[in-house]
Parts: C-alpha cells; sequence; structure tokens
C-alpha cells in the first residue's frame, strides 16, 4: 500500500458522496439506501441501507414502504393510537432494538454498549434516544467530542496519541486521537470531554476545565468499511465537537480503562508519516487535518489540495442536527 496523501485521508472519512460532484452518481447511490423517518416528522433522520431495511423486523410500530424506499418507525400505545410522549417512544424503540439483537440479526449489535445517542428533528427537538450500537443501521447523525492534547518542547510540538486497545471491536490497534468520545443524549459537550479526559487518559479534570479550548465542530458522513465491526456500508454521519489542550511537559496521558493501550508523544512530522501510513483511524486523520490546518501546519503554500480538504472538514449534513 502506497503512502495516503491527505486528500486520500479526507476521502477516506468523508465518503458519502456529494450531490454537487456528481448528481448521477449520487442518485444511483441513494437508490441502495431506504429513508429513515418518525410518524409525524416530515424530515429523513438517517439513510438505512436495502440489505438492513428488508431485514428488520416489521411489527406494528413499524412500516416499510418498498415503492417510495421509506422506513417509517410509527409507535403505537395498546389502542393502536400514535405515542407522542418521548419517554414512551424511547420505551418501545429501546424494547424493540434488544428484541432485534436477541434475535442476532445484525453483528453490529455485538457492540452493545446500554448508552443513549440523541436523534434531533428540524428544529433541534429530541426526537428519539437510541442505543449507541444501533444508530449506524439507521444512518442517524451522531455526536461526540475530540481533543488533541499537545506540548511545546525545545525541539517543536508534539502531540499524545493513543494506540486503540486490540479488543476493541472498532478499528482495534490504529492509532487515536489524545482523547475522543460519544455523547450520550443529555450530555453537554464540555462536560462529555471533561469525562472522556479522566476516563481515557487519566488527565485531571482541574487542568482540562481551566485550559482545554473549544475549537468548533468537525462534521463529515462516513461510510463505515470492514475496520468499523459489523456490518459494511453502513452510513454514519457525524458532529465532532473539536478542543485543543496545551499540556505541561510534566503531564503524561495513561490509559484510564481498556480503551488504549498506550500513549506515544509524537512529533508533528511522527504523526502526519503514522497518518500517511494509514495507521491512523480515520476520522482521527481527518481531525488531525484540521488542528494541522487551524495552527498553520498545513497550509496553501504545502498542500496543493489546500481549498478542497478545509471545505471538506466541515460538510453540511442532509440530516437535521442538534
Amino acid at each position: 500500500m502506497g503512502q495516503k496523501t491527505n486528500l486520500n485521508l479526507v476521502d477516506e472519512c468523508d465518503n458519502f458522496p456529494y450531490y454537487s460532484d456528481n448528481p448521477e452518481a449520487f442518485e444511483k447511490r441513494l437508490q441502495g439506501y431506504y429513508h429513515f423517518l418518525l410518524e409525524g416528522c416530515e424530515e429523513c433522520l438517517g439513510y438505512v441501507t436495502s440489505s438492513v431495511a428488508v431485514q428488520l423486523p416489521i411489527t406494528q410500530h413499524w412500516h416499510r414502504d418498498d415503492s417510495k424506499k421509506r422506513l417509517i418507525f410509527q409507535p403505537r400505545d395498546g389502542s393502536g393510537a400514535p405515542v407522542q410522549q418521548l419517554e414512551k417512544r424511547n420505551k418501545i424503540l429501546a424494547e424493540y432494538l434488544q428484541d432485534v439483537r436477541e434475535k442476532k440479526i445484525f453483528r453490529v449489535l455485538d457492540g452493545w454498549r446500554a448508552e443513549l445517542y440523541p436523534i434531533y428533528g428540524p428544529n433541534k427537538e429530541l426526537l428519539l434516544s437510541m442505543e449507541r450500537s444501533a444508530t449506524p443501521l439507521f444512518g442517524v447523525v451522531t455526536y461526540g467530542v475530540h481533543m488533541t492534547g499537545y506540548v511545546m518542547t525545545d525541539e517543536g510540538m508534539k502531540i499524545w496519541a493513543p494506540r486503540r486497545a486490540l479488543t476493541k471491536q472498532t478499528y482495534p490497534g490504529m492509532m487515536d486521537n489524545t482523547v475522543a468520545g460519544g455523547m450520550s443524549a443529555g450530555e453537554k459537550p464540555f462536560e462529555c470531554l471533561v469525562r472522556e479526559c479522566e476516563e481515557e487518559a487519566s488527565l485531571p479534570a482541574q487542568l482540562v476545565r481551566s485550559a482545554a479550548q473549544a475549537c468548533g465542530t468537525l462534521t463529515y458522513f462516513h461510510v463505515r468499511d470492514a475496520r468499523a465491526g459489523g456490518e459494511v456500508g453502513l452510513c454514519q454521519p457525524e458532529v465532532q465537537y473539536i478542543y485543543d489542550l496545551q499540556m505541561p511537559q510534566d503531564v503524561i496521558p495513561q490509559p484510564g480503562d481498556d480503551e488504549a493501550i498506550d500513549f506515544q508523544l509524537l512529533t508533528v512530522q511522527g504523526i502526519q508519516q503514522a497518518m500517511a501510513d494509514g495507521r491512523f483511524k480515520p476520522n482521527c486523520a481527518h481531525l488531525l487535518l484540521e488542528f494541522f490546518v487551524r495552527h498553520g501546519i498545513l497550509t496553501a503554500d504545502n498542500e496543493p489540495d489546500y481549498i478542497e480538504i478545509v471545505s471538506r472538514l466541515h460538510r453540511k449534513l442532509e440530516f437535521p442536527t442538534a
């Protein structure tokens, strides 16, 4: 395998086609998916692969329209009337997904997390909370935090990069951002960051609260391959809240759970080489490119694909967001 360019790395993460690039290719690709809808909300909430849509059990709470390629969640109460209350909708969805899990229809549910992710409507209202491992089946937008911890040394900037545990279901053994994690329903981005920093890197909450800098968001539309675990071709549009943390030289991150093998302090050149070698998890390489742009490391003078790369770091997603 040859060295990956920075644009290759972007293409690997943000790999759902753009309508503006090739409308025909986009429409052809879209024919392989069903639109996931909640009854009463007109906007599409995610893309479901046709192979998943036809395998999902259809109960009184679901309707599959094969002619229009729509999969509609329509929760009903005991009398058959539509359920309006969020908590009751979530309970029906949770019981349904648990049943699907027990039937062992989809491998992606082997990574069951017992953690709920939020799904929002067109007015930023919370429509549903869904089991984390099920979200790729429905192609809904998920949210997370990613932080780059770096140190300024006599040799210049160095970045802390962990290696993912070999036991992880997703991207085992690949390199990761200093701290990264998914946001549960009801969790605020900064509080999620503080929690993840303690859990994953044993970083003191006081340091994170006083020194972490919010740096915007990273958005992309990823289609999962075999490295993600479970079925391939599942859609994963994501919003990542980005943070930087300039760390004192005497603060050494340590794995606080079973997520990482170890942390390595690498030069910028060392990080770039590992990215080119394909050793980073795709969305982590994507985030590091954004970090390099903001810190003036990646510029129009040294990157021929600069304009496209920068624009692709902030994709406008076609689904409602928080």
